[in-house]
């Protein structure tokens, strides 16, 4: 049974995130909240291995809660039924779009997506930033505004933005001195 809702639950993830594997974010927190498979922190451990092990985000996430939820086979089935849809609908669209391409509503649809998209990337980004430089859970204990700020990690984002900005590296060596800051400071 445990495979069948792992299945369902993440095919339906990648039946509707369209924009990628931050677009995903949004339908984790909401399979976090109605399964209770992982928490909203492991979502936020999850982005971070993702983002720093080859192959999709999307994918990498999907795995990671499988394995974890039910072993390595739960991995592969939650693998599966996320990238189930995009084959299907690949397949559909393949047939299809050859003969509709210049088509204005096939353009339109297209078009109509991007906002979507970036919505819900947007959604998923600001849900990562508030876990990562904000401390809610202390600030509700405290009151105090400065408690509710991740100070540290404000300043390890600013650095990282900035040398990125101005240095344009690979992001490969940024997530690599963020992990070793981590690390080292123990972050």
């Amino acid at each position: 049974m445990i495979y069948l809702q792992l299945f369902w639950e993440f095919f339906k993830v990648g039946l509707f995130s369209v924009g990628g594997g931050l677009a995903t974010l949004p339908f984790l927190y909401d399979i976090s909240a109605k399964t209770g498979w992982f928490t909203t922190a492991d979502i936020a451990d999850m982005v971070a291995v993702s983002e720093s092990t080859p192959g999709p985000l999307g994918i990498n996430m999907a795995t990671y809660v499988g394995h974890k939820t039910a072993g390595v086979t739960g991995g592969i089935v939650a693998t599966l039924g996320l990238i189930a849809p995009a084959i299907v609908v690949i397949m559909i669209i393949a047939r299809i779009l050859t003969a509709f391409r210049e088509a204005k509503v096939v353009q339109d649809t297209f078009y109509g997506l991007r906002p979507a998209s970036t919505g819900l990337i947007a959604a998923a980004g600001i849900g990562v930033a508030k876990i990562a430089l904000l401390r809610i859970d202390l600030f509700r204990q405290t009151g105090s505004v400065l408690s509710l700020f991740n100070w540290k990690l404000i300043l390890l984002a600013a650095v990282i933005y900035i040398t990125l900005v101005k240095f344009r590296k690979h992001p490969i060596l940024y997530i690599a001195v963020a992990a070793a800051a981590g690390i080292i400071f123990q972050l």
